[in-house]
Order: C-alpha cells, then sequence, then structure tokens
C-alpha cells in the first residue's frame, strides 16, 4: 500500500556551483511523500513525470540544449565521431537477416559508407545483388527492423519505424513489382513475430492496442491476429488476446504471440513477458480456420523452459528446473509430457545455451561464459557431435529452417570482427563465407590491444568475470583512463563480441575498456540469474564495485580516471553504484538508465519488469526495490561524479522522465565542481538503428568522458 501525500510550498532551487561553473536551467523542486509500507520516500521531481505538459516539455529541451553546448565545446569530439566513421569504412559492409529460399537469399546490408540497412535479393550465391527497399523511400528517418518472405516468394513482410521509435508499420510488398500493398498493420513492437501462411494469403501478427508511448494502455492488452492479405485490417480474425481468451488468464501486459512449426502442422501460441522461462500453448495448425482456437497447454513457466525447437512430433526443449548449467530434453508434442522427458543432453560443469534447429537437425551452445562451442544433435540417433568452429565466441542462424540445413556462424572476439562460416548441416561442410562478409581491411587488433578474461572477488567472495582491454603500450601506474560497463539482469550474458568501431575509437584514446559479468546475467547459469533478483539484488552493483575497485587495485587506472557504464535495467547497477560509492568513479555514464525503480512501474513497460524486479503491490518486494532505487539514494550535498545521463525522447521501454528526475536531483544535490548533464536525443528512442544517430551518442558521451579524466585532447578553453 502507497500513501502519497503533496506538499502545497514549491521550492525553487536553482544551481549554485560547484554550480557557478555550469549553470544548467532550473529545475524546481514540488515535494511529493509516498509511504511505501511505512518508509517514506519524498520525491521532489514527481511533476516532471507528466511529459504532455509543455512546461516538462520545455524543461527537456532547455536541458538538451544546455548539454549540446557545453559537447560542442568539447576540443576532440568531432574528430572522435569522424575516427569511428573512418573505421566504419575500414570494417567495409556488413549484412544482417540472411534468408535463404529456394535458390534465392534476402537479407538486410549496411553498405560501409552508408548509416542504415537496406533489403536486397541475390539470386543464388554468387548472383547479382538487386536492391528490394531503401527504408528511406518509405519514410524519412525510417529503419527496417525485421522481414519475412512468403513461401511462394511472391511477397514480403517488413518492419519499419521511425527516429528510434519501436512500434512499427508491417508492411506487405509485392516482390515483382517492388511496390507496397494497400494493407498496413500497425502498430506492431519492433520485436513481435509475424508469419505468412503457407498458401501466402495470410499472416499473422501481433498488434498493440496503441501507439501512443504516454498512453496507459501502451504495451498491454495486445491481440495476435490472422490476417488476409487485401482484406481490410478491420476484420482481422482474432487468434489470441485477454479479452478473447479468458481462459488463458493472460496478463494484460503479457503479450500473446503467434508461429507454426516448420512443417506447418502446429500453430504454437507463446505468452511474452520480461521472464526467461517460456508460457506456451499449440493447437493443430487445421484449427486456424476455426471461429476460435481451442489452445492447449504446451509449456508451464514451472518447468523451466527457456528454449525450444520442434522437429516433426519431436519436441526438443532447454531447461534449468533441477538444473541450474540447463539440460536439454525431449518429448512429443502430441502428448508433451515434460516432468518425463527423455534427456538427451544431461547437465555439466558449462553452461547449456539456446537450442536452434535446421530442417534435420538440432543444435545448441555448451559455453564457459566466454567460449562458446557449437554442437549438432540428429534427432533420429540423438547423437551429438561438434561443429570445428575456431576457439571463440561462436554464434550463428539457420537461413531456412523450413526447407534446409544451411547455416552461418560467426567466430567473435572484443577486438576481432566477426569472421562468418557457412555451414551445411547435412554434409558437414563447414568454410569461411564467400559473400556475406564484411568486406574491410580492419588491422590486426591483436598487435595493439591485450584481452585479458580474469575473475575478481565480490563483496561475499563469489568470484565475479571480469574481461578487460586494454592498449600494449599502457602505463600500469593508474595514470590510464578506465570505461567499465556492467548490465546484470534477465539471465542476459555478455559474451565476446566485436566491440565495434566507436569503442574501438575509444581504445585508441589510450583507455581501457572492461566489461563486469556481474550477477542477474546469465554468464554462469540460472543462480547466476537468481543471484542478482530482488532479494539479491544488490549483488549486481556490489559486483560491479568489486570489479571497479580491482582495476584501481591493480593499477588498470584509478578512481580520477574511472569511467563507470550501465544503460537501460543496467541503470540500477550504475544509479546504486554511485550513490552508493560516489567516491570510486570520477565519471558516469548513464544511457536511458532506469534509476527510479520505484516509480518505473506506473509507466507502461513497468508491469512487465515485475517478473524480474518484484512489484510494489507486495511489502517485501517494495522492500527491495526501494534498495534498488537509485533516486531516492542521492543524498543533498554529497560530492557526486561527473554524470552523463542520455534519454531518447521516442524510448519506449524507460520513459525519459525516469533518467531526466535523475539528472535533476544530481544537478540541485551534487556538490562538487563536476557537471551533471541531461543529454537528450530527439532521433533517437531505447536504441536506433540508424549508425550515425549511434556514433554521434558515443561521441558525446566519450569525449564528456574523457574530458572529466583530463585527457588533454578533450578540453573545454577557459
Amino acid at each position: 500500500m502507497i500513501r502519497k501525500t503533496t506538499f502545497a510550498l514549491l521550492v525553487f532551487i536553482t544551481s549554485q556551483i560547484s554550480h557557478a561553473q555550469f549553470q544548467y536551467p532550473s529545475t524546481p523542486e514540488h515535494p511529493v511523500v509516498d509511504d511505501y509500507f511505512g518508509t517514506k520516500i519524498t520525491d521532489s521531481y514527481r511533476w516532471i513525470e507528466d511529459m504532455k505538459n509543455p512546461e516538462v516539455q520545455k524543461w527537456f529541451k532547455d536541458q538538451g540544449d544546455y548539454t549540446n553546448s557545453v559537447i560542442k565545446k568539447i576540443s576532440g569530439r568531432d574528430a572522435l565521431f569522424n575516427r569511428m566513421k573512418e573505421m566504419q569504412t575500414l570494417g567495409g559492409d556488413t549484412y544482417s537477416y540472411v534468408q535463404q529460399y529456394g535458390e534465392n537469399y534476402y537479407y538486410t546490408k549496411k553498405k560501409k559508407e552508408e548509416s542504415i540497412d537496406k533489403l536486397f535479393i541475390r539470386k543464388g550465391l554468387n548472383g547479382t545483388e538487386v536492391l528490394i527497399l531503401d527504408p528511406n523511400t518509405y519514410k524519412k528517418d525510417a529503419t527496417i527492423t525485421n522481414f519475412t518472405i512468403s513461401p511462394d516468394q511472391k511477397k514480403l513482410a517488413v518492419t519499419l519505424s521511425q527516429d528510434g521509435a519501436e512500434v512499427c508499420d508491417l508492411r506487405i510488398m509485392d516482390l515483382e513489382s517492388k511496390t507496397f500493398l494497400e494493407d498496413n498493420l500497425t502498430p506492431v513492437w519492433s520485436e513481435f513475430s509475424f508469419t505468412f501462411t503457407p498458401d501466402s494469403k495470410g499472416i499473422t501478427y501481433t498488434k498493440m492496442s496503441t501507439n501512443d508511448s504516454k498512453s496507459d494502455n501502451f504495451l498491454k492488452n495486445m491481440k495476435s491476429l490472422l490476417h488476409t492479405i487485401g482484406s481490410n485490417p478491420e476484420t482481422d480474425k482474432i487468434l489470441a488476446s485477454k479479452e478473447n481468451n479468458p481462459n488463458l488468464n493472460l496478463l494484460s501486459e503479457q503479450f500473446p504471440d503467434i508461429t507454426f512449426s516448420d512443417n506447418y502442422t502446429y500453430i504454437i501460441l507463446e505468452i511474452g513477458s520480461t521472464k526467461s522461462e517460456i508460457l506456451a500453448f499449440y493447437a493443430p495448425y487445421s484449427e486456424l480456420s476455426n471461429p476460435k482456437i481451442n489452445w492447449k497447454p504446451l509449456i508451464k513457466y514451472e518447468d523451466e523452459i527457456t528454449s525450444y525447437q520442434i522437429i516433426g512430433d519431436q519436441f526438443f526443449f532447454l531447461s534449468h528446473k533441477n538444473a541450474p548449467n540447463y539440460k536439454i530434453g525431449l518429448t512429443d508434442i502430441k502428448n508433451p509430457t515434460i516432468n518425463n522427458a527423455k534427456i538427451v543432453i544431461p547437465e555439466g560443469n558449462k553452461i547449456l545455451r539456446r537450442i536452434q534447429k535446421t530442417k534435420n537437425f538440432i543444435y545448441y551452445t555448451l559455453s564457459d561464459g566466454i567460449v562458446q562451442d557449437k554442437y549438432q544433435i540428429n534427432p533420429k540417433t540423438l547423437e551429438s557431435k561438434t561443429i570445428a568452429l575456431p576457439k571463440g565466441s561462436n554464434g550463428g542462424y539457420a537461413l531456412n529452417s523450413r526447407e534446409n540445413d544451411n547455416l552461418l556462424f560467426f567466430n567473435n572476439g572484443w577486438i576481432t570482427p566477426s569472421t562468418t562460416y557457412y555451414f551445411d548441416g547435412g554434409s558437414g561442410r563447414l568454410e569461411k563465407s564467400k559473400q556475406f562478409i564484411s568486406s574491410g581491411n580492419y588491422p590486426d587488433f591483436s598487435k595493439q590491444y591485450v584481452v585479458k578474461e580474469i575473475e575478481v572477488p565480490s563483496h561475499d567472495g563469489v568470484m565475479v568475470p571480469l574481461s578487460i582491454i586494454y592498449p600494449k603500450n599502457i602505463k600500469m601506474d593508474g595514470s590510464a583512463p578506465c570505461y567499465i560497463s556492467g548490465y546484470g539482469a534477465y539471465g542476459s550474458s555478455r559474451t565476446p563480441y566485436y566491440i565495434g568501431d566507436d569503442f574501438m575509437a575509444l581504445l585508441e584514446q589510450n583507455t581501457v575498456i572492461a566489461f563486469a559479468h556481474v550477477r542477474g546475467g546469465g554468464e554462469k547459469g540460472a543462480n547466476w540469474h537468481k543471484g542478482g533478483q530482488k532479494a539479491t539484488k544488490p549483488n549486481t552493483w556490489k559486483d560491479f564495485i568489486a570489479c571497479s575497485e580491482y582495476l584501481i587495485k591493480e593499477k588498470y587506472t584509478s578512481a580520477a580516471k574511472l569511467i563507470g557504464n550501465g544503460a537501460s535495467m543496467g541503470g540500477v547497477l550504475i544509479g546504486r553504484a554511485i550513490t552508493e560509492r560516489p567516491d570510486l568513479f570520477r565519471v558516469a555514464l548513464i544511457e536511458v538508465g532506469d534509476t527510479n525503480i520505484i516509480r518505473s512501474e506506473i509507466t507502461p513497460n513497468g508491469p512487465n519488469q515485475i517478473p524480474e524486479i518484484g512489484t510494489l503491490k507486495n511489502e517485501t518486494d517494495t522492500k527491495y526495490l526501494l534498495e534498488m532505487d537509485a533516486q531516492s539514494k542521492v543524498k543533498k550535498g554529497e560530492k557526486y561524479p561527473a554524470v552523463l545521463v542520455h534519454t531518447g525522447i521516442n524510448d519506449a521501454r524507460v520513459d525519459s522522465w525516469i533518467p531526466g528526475k535523475f539528472a535533476a536531483i544530481l544537478q540541485n544535490y551534487n556538490s562538487s565542481e563536476r557537471p551533471i548533464l541531461l543529454h537528450v536525443n530527439y532521433a533517437n528512442g531505447h536504441f536506433s538503428n540508424d549508425l550515425d544517430v549511434t556514433y554521434n551518442d558515443s561521441a558525446d558521451m566519450f569525449a564528456f568522458a574523457l574530458w572529466q579524466v583530463g585527457n588533454s585532447k578533450f578540453q573545454i578553453a577557459e
């Protein structure tokens, strides 16, 4: 139970500097007191939550303009951006979402001199490349988020977003004429599935109830629909929804997502949320023509299944039930009995990761948190064998799991641009791809930089993996800047993957880069995730602090040179790290961070986070949420690091007022001489698919950080 009291007195605080050097736009305090089961919290910035208020909109504009006015004065900022673009051209063209239909290959490609992906077709592996879609011809600043091809290869379905927003239009194109049909299925979310029916005459998709990210109904009460191509979308048939299927007991914040088994024998309904574990139902494909589908249970949350694949009637699944390092089981989908399933791959010392499939084979990954090895299972014999990929972090995907056994695998390292391998699952042929590879000319970065994988004892003695990347010529005397980043949520693992041209440009500034694989992630299996949830969430930022202290102790850097970073749910990590140990960091870079956990539940995306962090409706959960909340831990008069808080104004995952409020309280409460800036990007959401937008954000952040740690190339003239 939460009780709220509003003070009648309006208190206005202007920047004082410490604030003399930085004349921030004035931010008034309108104190509101909330009672969280007996714990009273004062929130003086509640008014900023009203993003439709012209006063709030002006405040964000003033803050963003002020930040831009400061950052544009930093010498070296533009040179840093230009270096990122130069590195991009060294990398050459990049390919994504390669799909094979018959002998035709469809894919998106970002040319080395361009900032967005375009969609192409190549007839045969060595055929001529033909442009299908430039998203900027659809709408200005539009980007492609996903696509699929109809079974008869006459139609393309593609989702397109604008200005970094994840709300998309789902459009259908006639491939022969390369023109869009009148069908416009909107709004849809960028990560939802959409699948053509086998006759290519219909498509299933999940429709959002509104595209207004400020609406209370945003990301709630969605419907899975069947659209007959050429018909009015208003007549689309409901396949699953909270209202239409009360027997499914859907929550308003859960979203139904429809796919088909690869042989079109079954319809699969997954109930999406932030839980790693899957809830799913199924029905025979024949029921698609019925007025209402009779959904049968397939996977329950208590099965603790995180991934599955279907070959014929064989149902393979990955589960951590009584197996923290995961196991692979097998049952018959005609009569699924998960508890009595045959265990095909038992739990071992390494972590079993995501399972995949091609037409005739199952694939899985074994990981020690860093090195990832790929294996193939023959469903007929259940025999398993290793795929002879080079040592490293190996990922990949099937080119068309319905039609063939072809995959692309990617061998990655932190400073090693991805090497693409073509694998024929039937013959076992593995070879470097000659087609879908970067045509760039990167130098051998291993000659310039060192990569170390170590483990660091945390506050409770638990060993935390830490990846460290640094120039070979740095002095181990604490004089080098160090950028350390962490996340720690949803069981998500950060395995080695080329850090990108923007981070390579940061490395060139004689900077150490480190990634702390803190609890809450999945690097060490299901227990690693559970070790950073709800009651144990403090481990997330305490692990991060321990890794930061290690870097200082071993003289990779010093507190005067340490740059901490967290993004999204990693806002809990970095927000609590600098409020618990403000002395430890010189700079904090907070990207679209959830720093106001005790208020985020009221946002459209908030209820979706309850499985991960808990709910304010529960007294015990509330105690944990109060501990996670960074904003309420900011102390008046404390000396905080220099902080750059970033928000994308179109962010639908972490509402802009959350980072905005954190910047406001830090500006008003900080007593150090260090700047607190709010970076507001109006061409962005939670992230951007436009590389120029991404590089501009990175250049701003890195220039700010390097300025604050004293790099002579990044200074503001007095």
